[in-house]
């Protein structure tokens, strides 16, 4: 479903700032993986998903989204392939526009518009139907204005966005970072569902060890703009955060350096 091949990425170049922040990275995932992606800050996650999305073109290096090379193609011609949440609560939805709003421009992304009136009866009650399985109320509430959610509720709803167009992947930019434990446990509750549910191929950065061993049939670990780990199988479900630690630093010759990560 998606192939990065040798993609390389250095920020200002030529420069004492000059970074290298992805090197040579190539990737596969197949129809349906759910892989977790973990890193020390600067290691390359978030960098990686913008080449996919096309917030910027590589230095050099290929992006195959389900076969097609959409190396070339601008970030908004790749969106009807993707599905996107964010860290940020209040990025992924129109604060100022009503739950059902939001929700029909998720449905119509990709699509032709028209001037025809934009939500059918039958359309508002699909929308209650998905809501109620978020088990947040936000069924009752589809003339709201998105703003007056709770960073939770909107990441929910993010997540009920992206995924309404079954997209070709699914890209989670560590989606619970901004929330409390508890919020987060049931954000991803509800992405471990939609996940399973819809089948889709999911590409999942989290600062959150113990979410990145659990969630997911695959785990990599980013340092210096390059996998060093790839974990799958039986070696991921008998994975723990020390193994992992441990695993580390024989890849990277290095200490992972990042607290938060570790401790959460």
């Amino acid at each position: 479903m998606l192939e990065l091949r040798n993609i390389t990425k250095v920020f200002n170049k030529g420069t004492v700032d000059e970074k290298v922040a992805l090197n040579n990275l190539s990737l596969t995932l197949n129809d349906g993986d759910f892989v977790t992606v973990i890193g020390g800050n600067g290691a390359g996650k978030s960098t990686m998903q913008n080449a996919i999305c096309g917030t910027w073109i590589p230095d050099s290096g290929e992006v195959i989204l389900d076969g097609i090379n959409v190396s070339s193609l601008p970030e908004y011609k790749r969106a009807k392939y993707l599905g996107r949440v964010y860290q940020d609560p209040m990025m992924g939805t129109a604060a100022g526009m009503q739950i059902e709003e939001n929700l029909a421009l998720a449905v119509r992304r990709g699509k032709r518009r028209t001037l025809r009136t934009g939500i059918k009866k039958s359309e508002r009650e699909e929308y209650r139907k998905r809501l109620a399985e978020l088990d947040l109320g936000l069924e009752d509430r589809l003339s709201a204005k998105v703003g007056t959610l709770s960073g939770g509720q909107r990441q929910a709803l993010t997540l009920l966005m992206a995924t309404l167009q079954k997209p070709k992947l699914l890209l989670l930019d560590e989606h619970t970072a901004a929330l409390d434990p508890k919020t987060a446990a049931k954000v991803m509750e509800i992405t471990q569902r939609l996940v399973s549910e819809n089948n889709l191929t999911t590409l999942m950065i989290t600062h959150n060890m113990r979410d990145a061993i659990h969630y997911g049939n695959r785990l990599i670990m980013l340092h210096e703009g390059r996998i060093i780990l790839d974990i799958s199988g039986a070696e991921k479900e008998q994975l723990t955060v020390p193994n992992l630690l441990e695993m580390f630093t024989k890849a990277s010759g290095d200490e992972f350096a990042n607290d938060k990560a570790i401790l959460s």
